[in-house]
């Protein structure tokens, strides 16, 4: 029998099961509240998860390998009822993909997304992206200083990772074609320099997130903590040691390498997967200037600055701090992006770079170029769903709670390890350290301890949220550096992997530190981690050779 022939008459009989499983059962949550799977909070919630990113790095195909694991939580779920499976997939209000997509939050970072399409589509046909690359041929002269502007914009837009995702590469893609420097190394460096700096600025999104994750009864000052996490949040420090050394020493190592030798000879993509390839032509007009696109860029960030703060109360009152823990990013990027697009279409009406009848012709460009990110998005976001139905974070919860009163000396290791797990399978950093870091106050309610733990919780939760296929990071950096979504992920995981080995080592010597009672010293757990990290690339180095610059 043909290998289709069997693999048909196993669909069949899946189905058949099914359908007989669904005749005896009700396809309907009658009490809803009360209702719980059989595999709640087991290592099987972790399934949907782990079988979507098993096939996504295996057939390098992402929508259907992310279909597949929200189909596997949804049956996992209905307790394999057809009906209720379907149900829930789409329907359920905590997880379905409707209730994803009407949920506020989730609306408002697709509507900034197809606005950054009409705004990088305007940017093009008004010439401005080409006189911006014209003019920075001029300044940046090689492929190490291409790499190098793109990680010192990437610091610069600290505020919000997706913002920062989306905004470096539109800027920074004309600067870095032109030095042939590869859409995988592009987006790698942009996902490098988003949520691993957002997490260590103070004036960000994410200090917000994690102000708000600390317990209000706890007594503890959830930003005065954040501020101490930082010189012990090994992995957002080391990400960017690690673009910086990648780029200077010219390592490169796994597929990244092959993407990179391919771009040199000419061919960015490396492989037949290039969804953005036909939204690229770069028009030459003589009347653009590179303000055309610096101006509109710099409106941008500094009106999603101030929105931002407006939505957390600062023209009422609050402290620009107080304003920026309490902001809501989806709403202020929106309105943001709104005043960016209103500005530039008139701008560009003034210089007479851009006509009424091209940019009308943008906003449907714009939201054509978007509609890859758009659709992993939701699915990812129902993918995430799913695996909350199914209690996973709290069966990764009480696998570090159990664990923490036997290995304290090992705690901030398994902290860090359990957290990249946990947003490595859920895709969700903001959602693994609100789970996690009530349980390390737990474990530790003060001192030293304390923020280290902490530390370790964020910087596994960025680890993991770095590498993930199904993270909204990592789908944003592949939208924002044009790379297929795959293609991001595999090239960078062993660039991922090695920061977070070194990461291990440093939360490992921190914990035998404080075991022996050398608490003096845990401050020099970092420049011995840069150390290590330098040593592992310059082996790397030497086994596999760096690039020639052209």
């Amino acid at each position: 029998m043909k290998r289709k022939q069997i693999g048909m008459l196993i669909f069949l009989a899946v189905i058949v099961i099914l359908l007989f499983v669904t005749a005896n059962t009700s396809g309907v949550i009658t009490d809803p509240e009360n209702y719980q799977c059989g595999v709640y909070a087991t290592v099987f919630a972790l399934l949907p998860p782990v079988i979507a990113i098993g096939l996504a790095l295996i057939t390098k195909e992402v929508y259907t390998s992310l279909l597949a694991g929200i189909i596997t939580g949804g049956l996992l779920y209905s307790n394999f009822n057809l009906e209720l499976m379907i149900n829930t997939i789409f329907f359920q209000e905590d997880g379905g993909m409707v209730y994803k997509l009407a949920d506020a939050w989730n609306v408002g970072i697709l509507v900034f997304l197809v606005m950054l399409g009409i705004l990088v589509s305007m940017l093009n046909k008004a010439g401005g992206s080409a006189a911006f690359g014209k003019w920075a041929s001029k300044h940046i002269k090689t492929r190490i200083g291409a790499q190098i502007s793109v990680m010192i914009l990437g610091v610069l837009i600290f505020v919000d990772d997706y913002f920062n995702c989306l905004t470096v590469g539109s800027v920074m893609r004309p600067v870095t074609d032109r030095h042939k420097v590869s859409r995988a190394k592009l987006s790698y460096i942009i996902d490098a320099t988003a949520a691993p700096v957002c997490i260590i600025a103070p004036i960000s999104s994410w200090a917000a997130a994690v102000t708000s994750s600390v317990p209000e009864d706890s007594g503890i000052n959830g930003f005065a903590v954040f501020l101490q996490t930082i010189p012990y949040n090994l992995y957002a420090i080391l990400t960017l040691v690690m673009v910086l050394l990648v780029t200077v020493l010219r390592v490169d190592f796994g597929p990244m390498k092959k993407h990179e030798m391919n771009a040199i000879a000419g061919d960015l993509f490396t492989t037949p997967g290039r969804p953005y390839e036909g939204n690229e032509e770069e028009v030459i007009n003589e009347k653009a200037h590179v303000l055309d696109l610096i101006l509109p860029v710099a409106v941008l960030i500094a009106s999603c600055i101030v929105a931002m703060v407006y939505t957390g109360g600062f023209f009422e009152g609050a402290s620009f701090v107080d304003a920026f823990a309490a902001s809501d990013a989806s709403v202020g990027l929106v309105l943001g992006g709104a005043v960016t697009l209103v500005f530039t279409f008139i701008y560009y009406m003034m210089r007479d770079v851009l006509s009424f009848e091209e940019f009308a012709k943008c906003i449907p460009e714009g939201f054509q170029s978007m509609i890859a990110p758009i659709l992993i998005l939701t699915m990812a976001w129902t993918l995430s769903g799913m695996t909350n139905l199914l209690g996973a974070k709290y069966f990764v919860a009480d696998l570090v709670a159990n664990s923490a009163s036997a290995m304290q000396g090992f705690l901030p290791m398994i902290i860090f390890l359990v957290a990249a797990f946990l947003a490595f399978a859920t895709g969700t950093s903001w959602g693994t350290f609100s789970i996690l870091i009530p349980i390390v106050i737990g474990v530790f309610p003060e001192g030293q301890m304390m923020v280290i733990s902490i530390a370790s919780c964020l910087a596994g939760a960025v680890c993991g949220d770095h590498c993930s296929p199904i993270s909204d990071t990592t789908i944003m950096a592949s939208a924002g550096g044009h790379c297929e979504h795959v293609n991001h992920v595999v090239t960078q995981l062993p660039y991922v992997l090695v920061v977070g080995s070194v990461c291990m080592v440093g939360y490992l010597l921190i914990g035998i530190f404080k075991v022996v009672g050398l608490d003096a010293i845990v401050w020099l757990t970092l420049p011995i981690c840069i150390v290590l990290l330098c040593v592992v690339l310059f082996v790397i180095r030497t086994k596999n050779g760096g690039k020639e610059e052209i």
